[in-house]
């Protein structure tokens, strides 16, 4: 099982929205996700609410359940856990990174972003963390995703792809799918298939290829780790 942390302490970053999609990507990619739900805004549990279907896995956890959490799904069938964290700096995003094999650290191409991620990337390299970030959410075209990728190049890994802001996206969580599900062949949903790729390649390059799970491995059986803890 492996865990990627969504992270960065800026509210309205897409962070969730991303989480989603790209959980509903990997899900599509034949893999086992289970995604925890740390902040409070419960974007995706509200989500989840308008799922018809099956997966990925939810949980909303409390930031202080994180730990036993992760050591419940360690016996689980899951290949992936995707944790989203709040838009804030405390301990329980602190445990969140700590827990991560990669953190993604959605990124929009503006000068509020740019300054607000330094308290999350100091996290990171103080937890000694692999992690990229991700230009989120960006224009079309604009000479401010150039010089954001200049500068976040410099500082860390970036994929070679960015999320432009798309109605697709939105569009999406209002009916409980991920946008590779709700317009299968929108520019949207290449986008995240093509993010979701590279972070595949980037969590197989650590060594440890997350193991397939079963046919019929989730459900109940799956979700009592969670409930659990």
């Amino acid at each position: 099982m492996k865990a990627i942390t969504f992270v960065t302490q800026k509210g309205g970053s897409g962070k969730s929205t991303l989480c989603i999609s790209l959980a509903v990507a990997a899900q599509e990619a034949g893999h086992t996700v289970c995604i925890l739900e740390m902040d409070r805004q419960a974007t995706i549990t509200d989500w989840l609410d308008h799922r018809t279907a099956d997966g990925p896995e939810v949980a909303q956890i409390d930031a202080t359940q994180i730990d036993l959490v992760m050591e419940r799904l360690a016996e689980s069938a899951y290949d992936y856990v995707f944790i989203d964290t709040p838009g804030v700096d405390s301990n329980g995003t602190l445990s969140a990174i700590r827990a991560a094999d990669l953190c993604i650290i959605p990124c929009r191409p503006t000068p509020a972003d740019l300054r607000a991620f330094k308290p999350t990337l100091a996290a990171v390299y103080r937890l000694e963390k692999k992690f990229a970030f991700v230009l989120n959410q960006t224009p079309p075209r604009s000479y401010r995703i150039r010089d954001a990728a200049d500068g976040l190049a410099v500082l860390g890994i970036l994929p070679d792809v960015n999320i432009v802001a798309r109605n697709d996206h939105q569009d999406a969580i209002g009916v409980g799918q991920g946008v590779t599900e709700f317009n299968p062949k929108g520019q949207a949903a290449g986008e995240v298939r093509r993010l979701w790729s590279w972070i595949e390649r980037r969590m197989q390059a650590t060594g440890q290829r997350p193991a397939k799970a079963a046919a019929g491995a989730m459900g109940k059986d799956a979700r009592k780790h969670v409930k659990a803890a």
